[in-house]
């Protein structure tokens, strides 16, 4: 299986950088981590509704262009469905079982997503009503990718 993620947005803070390495660390035995990290969208203060839309609109664009063709397309959304650590792993389980070995995450920047990257998604997954900054999402998400990799092999994945 071979994981991408794909966010706008660097990592600015090494804690996250260092939880993201060890938990790409773990995963190297279960699948192939590619994280791809493009730089947002400049975004002016105050913008209209409309400016905000074409920047989103654009970013989006640039992050779908890094999904290669034929993955399983996932997109973090504050919108989408809330799911649990134990239905991640079954959904992942699931694809792996009926062909789909690849998977892409979207993570979108600070100000959101596009409409046109919501529809193309196969799946909106939202880690909590709460809002997260979208630099502690990508750990959150590598983490329960390999969470999701654990209870899948059966193995303890807390305690």
């Amino acid at each position: 299986m071979k994981i991408t993620i794909i966010s706008a947005g660097k990592l600015k803070e090494s804690y996250l950088r260092e939880g993201i390495a060890e938990f790409s660390k773990r995963l190297r035995p279960f699948t192939q981590l590619d994280i791809i990290e493009l730089n947002e969208e400049k975004m002016p203060d105050a913008p209209s509704l409309a400016e905000k839309e074409k920047i989103l609109l654009a970013e989006g664009q640039r992050l779908l262009k890094r999904v290669p063709a034929n993955d399983f397309l996932f997109v973090l959304d504050v919108y989408g469905k809330q799911i649990s650590s134990e239905e991640l792993a079954v959904k992942i389980s699931d694809l792996g079982l009926n062909g789909k070995s690849n998977l892409s995450f979207i993570i979108g920047g600070a100000f959101g997503l596009s409409a046109e990257l919501r529809e193309k998604a196969d799946m909106k997954i939202s880690f909590s009503r709460m809002t997260f900054t979208h630099q502690m999402v990508k750990l959150l998400l590598v983490e329960q990718i390999y969470r999701a990799f654990k209870i899948n092999r059966g193995e303890k994945y807390h305690w």
